[in-house]
């Protein structure tokens, strides 16, 4: 276990946050959804010679995940298996509850938690957004000279238009294409 512990431990240094950019419309709250959790921890992990594994196993009541990890000295950590109970015995009901124990799961195992992951948080009000500031954010973004900037500015300018949810959808498609052409 001394190739992945050590890794592991690197990664970590390096994880981001897990940003909440999805929406639940039931609930009108924020949340970090299963692809804002692999994007906090892909890169580190991969950079440091650690795969991402999620196994799934037959369960008549809902879906069991495991996440394990997977070093390239042939090393592997298991991180303990997952029940959660599907809310319809139907495929969506399956796929939700996968969807949401693959979630969970990562963040458990990666130790992380979505941003601001105050329970008193959506009560709170947002701070004001100076809607100018879009533009000057856009262009930090394409302009990022590696990975870990793009990383930083992204944060920070997703963080800043938290208020603004079309703001934050030209930061995602700016973040993302800078991260394609990097």
């Amino acid at each position: 276990m001394k190739n992945i512990a050590t890794a592991l431990v690197k990664a970590q240094k390096a994880f981001g946050p897990a940003l909440k950019t999805s929406t639940n419309p039931h609930f009108r709250s924020r949340y970090a959804d299963l692809s804002a959790c692999v994007e906090a921890v892909i890169d580190s992990l991969n950079n440091n010679g650690i795969a991402l594994i999620q196994r799934n196993y037959e369960d008549n009541t809902g879906v069991t995940v495991e996440t394990l990890f997977v070093h390239e000295s042939g090393e592997i950590l298991e991180c303990g298996k997952l029940h959660v109970p599907a809310s319809k015995q139907d495929p969506q009901g399956y796929g939700s509850a996968l969807t949401y124990a693959r979630r969970y799961s990562l963040m458990a195992a990666c130790g992380i938690a979505p941003e601001d992951d105050d329970g008193n948080a959506a009560s709170r009000k947002a701070p004001a957004y100076d809607a100018g500031r879009l533009a000057d954010w856009l262009a930090e973004i394409s302009q990022a000279p590696n990975a870990d900037a793009l990383k930083a500015v992204y944060t920070e300018a997703f963080k800043d238009t938290q208020s603004d949810a079309e703001a934050q959808k030209k930061i995602i498609a700016a973040k993302n294409a800078r991260k394609a052409a990097l």
